[in-house]
């Protein structure tokens, strides 16, 4: 008998009917004889449908107690998704139970809207399962040391499910969305792009850290760090489907390189978007002037990603970085009221509409040659490069938006990822 971790998002529990389904499929996989554990998101736009109540009723603030009661609202929608399905599992004649996160408990940190996990108590879920009961729990939140609940960010309950088949050390965690799989890349830019039937946990990182909306990074980092077996296959697969045939589909998340993986020098491109472009002009090139400029940028909560320094003439230099476009305008105002005056840099400018490539592949690791390809597919396109950064298992380039589709075309297609067998 295995413990397994089932994990449902938004649209596979967006209408009473696909409720009934998932009740089907978890049945399907009790009545075989396994322990299951069912962790279902808010009915899809849920969540913000009960943000905008709030923001109807006070306007928008960062302060704690605004947060704390945001998290009490956005709560609810999880509440009543696991008290849905206790209700279709028991139709279904299983013996169901729902749980909130602070019933569990799961303790996190307390930061409101962007908690994090600390530990969960297994005792009362273990029973549960040791009693023949399914356990449904909330995804997406928990409580913290003084007793507030707390919500982990969006696509926090790929987070919770991924963190509960941990502490109970499942032996799988299968994550059902609306996809049926890993994409090579974004089938909707590309029409070739290839389902993997497997990726390593370190690609699939850095796939979900440069743009891939698959899975939800901090899942990822979770599954990486307490080793949980992983796998992404879609809830909109018939739910009778012979179980021997669910449980060989989808993608899996491995720790292992195997030799297939071995083949594929680049294993997927991602991109993303949501970028903006900060540059401070005419910067003294001195030692520390990187921390005065990206100490204030970080004390003000906003991440940085790309970052490149020109080289000194005369004793300046330039120095740009990206940030999320939604810190743009903040980053912007920060810079040109404090830093750059602090510092003395000549001028600070900006481009809203830039967005990162990105080709990611363990293969990379033991091929030469991998970096100087993508550039020469993008030079054959015209698309001009503005940034880079790189690691063992990838390459970014920084690009203005409106190549963004393009350029991930030409790399799909230089890099052979529409055959079954891509290699260099």
């Amino acid at each position: 008998m295995s413990l397994i971790v089932h994990k449902y998002g938004g649209t596979s529990m967006g209408t009473p009917e696909r409720i009934r389904n998932v009740a089907r499929r978890v049945a399907k996989w009790a009545r075989a004889g396994h322990q299951m554990i069912v962790v279902p998101s808010a009915m899809s736009g849920e969540t913000n449908r009960l943000l905008g109540l709030a923001r109807e009723v006070a306007p928008a603030s960062t302060t704690a107690a605004v947060q704390r009661e945001l998290d009490m609202i956005a709560s609810t929608g999880e509440q009543v998704s696991v008290g849905l399905l206790a209700l279709a599992l028991q139709a279904e004649g299983l013996d169901a139970v729902s749980y909130t996160g602070w019933q569990v408990p799961v303790r996190t940190d307390s930061a409101y809207t962007k908690a994090r996990i600390e530990s969960i108590d297994d005792a009362r879920v273990r029973a549960d399962l040791a009693s023949g009961k399914v356990v449904v729990i909330t995804g997406f939140q928990g409580i913290d040391g003084e007793g507030h609940i707390t919500t982990l960010g969006r696509g926090g309950s790929d987070t919770s499910a991924v963190a509960i088949a941990a502490a109970l050390k499942a032996d799988e965690c299968l994550i059902y969305t609306d996809v049926d799989g890993v994409y090579t890349t974004d089938p909707r830019i590309v029409a070739e792009a290839r389902r993997l039937k497997s990726i390593s946990f370190e690609e699939m990182l850095e796939m979900a850290s440069l743009g891939s909306k698959v899975l939800q990074i901090r899942s990822v980092e979770f599954a990486g760090k307490y080793r949980v077996p992983m796998r992404v296959l879609s809830s909109f697969t018939p739910w009778d489907i012979d179980l021997a045939e669910e449980a060989r589909s989808g993608t899996l998340i491995t720790f292992e390189e195997d030799e297939n993986m071995e083949q594929a020098v680049v294993s997927g491109i991602a991109f993303n978007r949501d970028e903006a472009k900060v540059s401070l002009l005419g910067v003294p090139d001195r030692p520390g002037i990187a921390f005065q400029i990206l100490g204030p940028v970080a004390e003000a909560n906003i991440d940085i990603d790309v970052i490149i320094q020109n080289v000194s003439h005369d004793g300046k230099t330039d120095f740009s970085f990206t940030v999320h476009r939604n810190d743009y305008a903040r980053t912007l105002e920060l810079l040109k009221g404090t830093v750059a005056p602090r510092i003395e840099a000549a001028q600070v400018v900006g481009d809203p509409k830039i967005c990162k490539v990105s080709i990611v592949g363990i293969g990379m690791r033991s091929h030469v040659g991998v970096a100087s390809k993508m550039f020469g597919a993008l030079s054959e396109e015209g698309i001009n490069i503005q940034m880079i950064s790189t690691s063992e298992i990838k390459t970014s380039v920084v690009i203005d938006e409106k190549y963004m589709e393009l350029a991930v075309r030409a790399l799909h297609k230089a890099f052979d990822l529409e055959q079954a067998d891509a290699a260099a």
